[in-house]
């Protein structure tokens, strides 16, 4: 990697606060610290989320309705760890995306939710911070949106279709993938542990999970990992401290989030490149 990415700039898009942390936090971090511009936008708010901090439950849907303000605060907790200052929401200032709740529940009919967004409305949105940042990557979920929640699938679409529709062509386009081995690594060992893995008794149950092969770049974060974890505490209503992604770094060490993995879906795969051919720095290639 180079020493210094002054001048290179990443977008990344997702659906709710905490997605970023748990699947780029190590990145953000790391290209933010090199002196990379990272842009974050968050899609909605979180407002359907499940309520782990129980002192907070006033806040949930079915309550006060209030836990979307709450989870921006989170939000901005979590940047501040990851020295992240350039994060919004879609269509900041013009309208609020709801968060549109499981497939087939309730909250996913509402006319205001993101699931119900017409697709071209919600891309020109996006379309305005690609052109105001010119981003050099664009990192996402993929076509199913990692795990089939329709705010993740909506973000994949709004995404994907901004960076067809804007006059600046962002060079390279990650999707944020899970390889099955690391997966079958950390299941194996926290049933060693006794201890549960998002309630999965086998790594293909696991529908984030994929092949191996589908892994074209491999970010190490390590230096960064710490900061991660600091950016996930501060998520405390979403991720508990008891949970399984704590668990994790108690049994498996910090490493375990260190590492993130992308699929490359537009531009090539450049030099350098692992002893498994995968890329080690999503700008590179990269054209100032």
């Amino acid at each position: 990697m180079l020493d210094s990415y002054i001048g290179y700039r990443v977008l990344l898009v997702h659906a709710h606060p905490d997605d970023e942390t748990i699947n780029n936090g190590a990145t953000m971090a790391l290209y933010a610290s090199l002196g990379a511009q990272v842009t974050l936008i968050t899609c909605t708010r979180g407002e359907e989320g499940e309520i782990l901090t129980p002192e907070l439950i006033h806040l949930a849907s079915s309550d006060t309705d209030s836990l979307g303000e709450h989870r921006e605060s989170e939000l901005a907790s979590a940047m501040k760890a990851l020295g992240v200052s350039d994060f919004r929401f879609l269509a900041e200032g013009e309208r609020k995306y709801r968060d549109s709740g499981m497939m087939g529940t309730e909250p996913n009919n509402r006319p205001d939710v993101f699931w119900q967004a017409d697709l071209e409305e919600a891309s020109d949105y996006l379309v305005k911070v690609i052109e105001e940042v010119k981003p050099h990557v664009l990192i996402t979920y993929d076509e199913i949106g990692g795990y089939g929640h329709p705010d993740h699938i909506q973000a994949h679409r709004v995404a994907m279709r901004a960076s067809e529709k804007s006059n600046w062509q962002i060079q390279k386009i990650y999707w944020n993938t899970m390889p099955k081995s690391v997966l079958a690594e950390s299941m194996a060992k926290m049933k060693e542990l006794g201890s549960d893995f998002f309630g999965a008794d086998n790594v293909d149950d696991l529908p984030f999970a994929k092949e191996d092969s589908f892994v074209t770049t491999l970010i190490d974060g390590n230096s960064h990992v710490e900061a991660k974890m600091a950016a996930m505490k501060a998520h405390h209503t979403q991720i508990s401290l008891n949970g399984p992604f704590f668990a994790l770094s108690n049994n498996l060490g910090l490493q375990v989030w260190g590492h993130e993995y992308y699929t490359l879906v537009k531009g090539k795969k450049s030099a350098p490149l692992d002893v498994n051919e995968r890329e080690s720095d999503i700008f590179s290639g990269v054209n100032l």
